[in-house]
């Protein structure tokens, strides 16, 4: 069996270390004047950007062993399709896992662009579908779809790009889109169809996934928890004959020792802001997402010390805490960080989406330290490009 596991490129930028906010990387970071301070001895820009600093944690996990990487998308990140072209320049294996909601592209225009991708990158492009946690963000892109019929767009949406992608012609009427004899024209139409990781963790995003994914990816949650939550998904995919694998997002933090990993929750714990424990203690922040309220449901009421967030062996549900994203994530020794992706593996977990801050430091040391000892990862061949 092998294991994929993917690292996260952080596209909004990030603090050094999880101990404090500055300095910071990155120009995304509200009231940040790094980029004024930094490069030439004298103050001035020396020329080195953003992209520059993405591309050296791109080949970061290139080199160590890494599949490739999650680019996110939030209203304070640039856009993944561009970030991927970029990157895709600087690197030779590294695979792309963009995000996106279906409901703000057509799927006729998206089969074209991903085509266009796979054909210029050698076919190193992958899906991540979101459809979207709805609330105050989901208006936020001006979409004010409901929260079931937007899991039925997104079906619709995958059901266009598969039709059209081996040439057509493809019709299609459905409550969302109409297309009429449409198809993808040679070379585009011979590239292979992207690998499609589908998150979602309601009753209609399982019906979704079930149909089109070939990863369902969730966030880290209790591992009883995600036994189930894998169960129902390849329940629901068995019916309809077909197989599905499963993937988890898991931020962690190793160290060669146990104490050490856990002395750096606590030096990042205790430097956080009394507002945002406050905040991170809120019963709810508006989102429909049935996801983020699994998260939700294992926060303490009270919160004194980073101990308090310590859900089971090695997990700890404070990373939001200390960098924005996912609630829970994996504390230890390089041998106990590996040791839970095994447990994973046995619970289900075909793949992974791993992420530390700081990103370019952590690849290497992740990638040196952690991957070796994860039994049926193995490093990607190189892909042949033109």
């Amino acid at each position: 069996m092998t294991i994929d596991i993917f690292w996260r490129i952080p596209t909004h930028g990030e603090p050094s270390s999880h101990r404090a906010r500055q300095p910071f990387r990155g120009d995304w970071f509200p009231g940040n004047d790094n980029l004024s301070k930094a490069g030439l001895g004298g103050g001035g820009k020396d020329g080195f950007t953003y992209i520059d600093y993405l591309a050296e944690i791109a080949h970061a996990a290139e080199i160590s062993g890494f599949q490739g990487g999650l680019i996110p998308s939030f209203p304070m990140t640039d856009e993944p399709w561009v970030i991927s072209s970029v990157l895709a320049r600087e690197t030779r294996t590294f695979r792309f896992m963009i995000p996106f909601q279906p409901g703000f592209l057509n799927p006729v225009t998206a089969a074209r662009m991903t085509a266009s991708l796979q054909r210029a990158t050698g076919g190193r492009a992958l899906y991540n579908i979101i459809t979207g946690g709805g609330g105050p963000q989901q208006l936020w892109w001006g979409d004010t779809v409901g929260h079931d019929d937007r899991y039925t767009r997104t079906t619709e949406f995958l059901d266009i790009v598969r039709g059209v992608w081996n040439g057509g012609p493809f019709s299609y009427d459905g409550k969302f889109y109409h297309v009429e004899d449409a198809g993808l024209v040679d070379p585009l139409s011979k590239e292979d169809f992207p690998e499609i990781y589908f998150s979602g963790s309601s009753d209609a995003a399982l019906v979704s996934a079930s149909k089109h994914a070939d990863y369902y990816l969730t966030w880290l949650e209790p591992f009883d928890d995600l036994r189930e939550k894998f169960r129902r998904v390849k329940e629901k995919t068995d019916a309809l004959g077909r197989k599905i694998k499963c993937a988890v997002r898991v931020d962690i933090v190793a160290r060669p020792t146990e104490e050490e990993a856990w002395e750096e929750v606590r030096r990042g714990f205790d430097s956080i802001d009394p507002a945002i424990i406050r905040q991170f203690l809120a019963s709810s922040d508006g989102s429909e997402s049935v996801g983020a309220r699994r998260q939700r449901a294992n926060r303490p009421t009270t919160l004194n010390s980073y101990k308090d967030l310590i859900v089971e062996p090695n997990v700890w549900s404070g990373f939001s805490l200390l960098r924005g994203g996912q609630t829970q994530g994996i504390v230890g020794s390089y041998q106990q960080v590996a040791g839970r992706l095994d447990e994973l593996v046995q619970l289900g977990a075909d793949a992974f989406i791993l992420a530390s801050t700081p990103h370019l430091e952590e690849a290497y040391r992740v990638g040196e330290e952690v991957l070796p000892l994860v039994r049926g990862h193995s490093a990607p061949a190189l892909r042949k490009v033109g």
